[in-house]
């Protein structure tokens, strides 16, 4: 009797414990446990969708219950977008019978696809490159609940960026607006890995979006993490986003508008080469434009030329003599004085 006794006054003192410790939690619930396992899946019929910036795309969901369920006007669908930190969810979009809603940046440009009635699909218009990334499609049909992950990938281009500070000048969040400031986002890791398998060779650490620093390799040599290593993403690891300083690798996709080579009879200098496209009824173009016009568009020109930044650069996209012989690249000439008169400019301009 003795040990009974002694169990039931550790039990009570436990429980109010607990209680003391989680005072709003109701004292009574009701658990369900179903024998026959679910009657509900959810089918994403693609894993990857590969669109592009300013491109509408459709996120495949569809979900099957069981033909002997009854007809749920609570039935929920709700998409969200998956992050680098798997414990946070951005909520994208939600619908319960004729209540919708969508969240966000994604607010007006998100809606369910509704070809039939067990169709989950989210189409997404006036895409960002923001939006890239992995999406979780969830259906919730009383005690029953499936889910499925779509990713959205973009066309574009992954490049490495510095600013005219120099090397390694940059922390996290410095990282993050210069990309911005270039019409770019900082790259992921996929995105990195995708253009190192298409030859991306590049000696310098730079901040990736999930905080960690890396830098891709073709040619190992010793400079570069050794002559005698194999080819890869070399990995320093997750810096710390306030103290420690990169480069950045940045990312960007099709941009609305036209980029072009001003035809004007002198040189100029920073300052006349943004007035002499704002002139002409555009505006000088930013780095992530000139990439994705050399990338996407096999834009070709051997005229170096201002860009936004302060940098002089020019795109080759058939290697020649004098003009990049040795491979098609954007070619950078620095960042030089903005006072003289040594170069044309390339601009931007919006289609109407």
């Amino acid at each position: 009797m003795l040990p009974v006794l002694i169990c039931t006054l550790v039990s009570l003192s436990l429980a109010d414990n607990f209680d003391t410790a989680y005072p709003d939690l109701e004292h009574y619930r009701t658990i369900y446990v179903q024998e026959n396992g679910s009657r509900l899946s959810v089918v994403t019929e693609q894993s990857k969708v590969v669109s592009r910036r300013g491109g509408n795309t459709t996120l495949p969901c569809k979900f099957h219950r069981d033909a002997s369920l009854p007809t749920n006007p609570k039935l929920r669908i709700k998409w969200t977008k998956l992050t680098s930190d798997y414990l946070k969810e951005v909520d994208v979009f939600v619908a319960m019978g004729f209540h919708k809603r969508s969240y966000g940046r994604f607010h007006g440009r998100v809606y369910l696809q509704d070809s039939a009635p067990t169709d989950a699909s989210l189409v997404i218009t006036e895409l960002t490159l923001e939006d890239y990334g992995r999406y979780k499609c969830e259906v919730i049909d009383g005690l029953d609940d499936g889910t499925g992950v779509v990713s959205l990938d973009l066309q574009g281009i992954v490049y490495p960026y510095f600013p005219r500070l120099g090397r390694y000048n940059l922390n996290f969040f410095d990282a993050e607006r210069a990309c911005r400031d270039q019409d770019s986002i900082v790259a992921s890791f996929d995105q990195l890995y995708e253009a190192w398998r298409g030859g991306l060779d590049w000696c310098n650490a730079g901040w990736l979006s999930d905080g960690s620093v890396q830098y891709p390799i073709t040619t190992p040599r010793e400079p570069c993490g050794g002559k005698n290593t194999v080819p890869g993403i070399r990995n320093y690891g997750f810096g710390d986003k306030e103290k420690n300083r990169y480069d950045v690798f940045c990312f960007t996709s099709n941009y609305k508008g036209r980029l072009y080579y001003l035809i004007h009879p002198s040189k100029l200098t920073y300052d006349e080469a943004v007035r002499a496209c704002q002139k002409d009824g555009a505006q000088i173009a930013k780095v992530g434009q000139m990439y994705a016009a050399w990338k996407l568009l096999g834009y070709d020109r051997c005229d170096a030329g201002w860009l936004a930044d302060g940098s002089v650069r020019y795109p080759i996209t058939r290697p020649r003599r004098r003009c990049s012989p040795a491979e098609a690249a954007v070619r950078f000439n620095g960042y030089p004085d903005k006072k003289q008169k040594l170069y044309g400019v390339y601009c931007l301009k919006g289609h109407n």
